[in-house]
């Protein structure tokens, strides 16, 4: 059993030992409708977005695609730009769907009733697919799925702040990973007994934004981050090891 970043990509494979497992988490589709009306114009990336899975179902030979939540951007009923990327995305795809429900995500059900493909939609405490846990990260997880060998969450988007000797500076996505600290989850789930790693991804999104996780003073949107990673390490995306990811 392994979660492995794919090198430069904003995605993950998983092996359960019964199934190969394609993850990504905040794919945001119909963002740049969202932005146009709050005064930003950008050309949609939909195709691309969809072009970017089915490469990496081809490369990895995944037999199942997990979307750790927030498929839609706007909150709510879904917009039509969301349905259209969504139909053209699922008709695309040749593998079943689990979409680990997130906080973009409300009202997705009755559209995907309408879709013919196999979706499985989860609650926004998570789900486990063997040895491995998934949770989007807005709401605490359920106990079996903190329980899991392996925890992956989205919905806080990473990103670093690298500065050169010049005082230039760049963001640049960013995984988090580490040993769940079992003493942030007693309260919130006091049934649950985390003794393993958490995976934190970053947003497969590219115009989603992010959480600065070494900007003094940024808030995590998760609420049990930073505690429950505390010990944690932030890798870029081809694989540069930073250290410990609140000292970056």
């Amino acid at each position: 059993m392994s979660v492995e970043p794919i090198p430069d990509e904003r995605a993950a494979v998983a092996h359960t030992g019964e199934q190969t497992l394609l993850l990504i988490a905040d794919y945001h589709a119909g963002i740049e409708s969202v932005l146009r009306v709050e005064g930003v114009e950008l050309d949609s990336q939909a195709d691309q977005r969809r072009d970017r899975v089915l490469d990496l179902l081809a490369e990895t030979d995944a037999d199942r695609l997990v979307i750790i939540g927030d498929l839609l951007h706007a909150v709510g009923e879904p917009w039509d730009s969301e349905r259209d990327e969504l139909r053209d995305l699922f008709a695309a795809l040749a593998v079943p769907v689990t979409l680990v429900k997130g906080n973009h995500d409300g009202d997705i059900e009755g559209f995907i009733e309408d879709i013919d493909h196999q979706i499985t939609v989860t609650d926004s405490q998570g789900t486990r697919i063997g040895p491995i846990g998934f949770v989007h990260g807005h709401t605490w997880p359920a106990p079996d799925v903190l329980d899991a060998e392996i925890v992956c969450q989205g919905h806080e988007h990473p990103v670093v702040r690298l500065e050169d000797s010049v005082g230039g500076s760049r963001m640049e996505p960013a995984w988090l990973r580490g040993q769940l600290a079992p003493e942030a989850f007693a309260e919130a789930v006091p049934d649950a007994t985390p003794d393993g790693d958490l995976v934190v991804f970053p947003a497969f999104n590219h115009r989603s934004g992010g959480t600065w996780i070494n900007v003094e003073g940024q808030e995590f949107l998760s609420p049990f981050l930073p505690d429950g990673l505390a010990d944690g390490e932030a890798y870029l995306l081809d694989g540069t090891r930073l250290g410990p990811y609140r000292s970056v």
